[in-house]
């Protein structure tokens, strides 16, 4: 299955989109969210601490620490 990752900034804690930066990466339809969220962290070049919020398909991925936040989304 493919996701799509988008990195973003926030502000006051919710994206702002005033940079982006896109990527897309190949996992098992039945990975689970931790795996999945290293994978696309490593992919987006990001480490540390994070908060992970899940909506159904998409999570959105909170850096600790940092105005940035990553959603990852899965496309059929």
């Amino acid at each position: 299955m493919r996701y799509d990752i988008t990195v973003t900034d926030t502000y006051g804690g919710e994206l702002n989109y005033s940079w982006v930066r896109r990527y897309t990466i190949e996992a098992p339809a039945d990975i689970r969210t931790p795996a999945l969220v290293r994978r696309a962290k490593r992919e987006a070049g990001l480490s540390g601490r994070h908060v992970t919020d899940e909506y159904g398909d998409s999570l959105i991925v909170r850096m600790r620490g940092a105005c940035v936040a990553m959603t990852v989304e899965a496309m059929p």
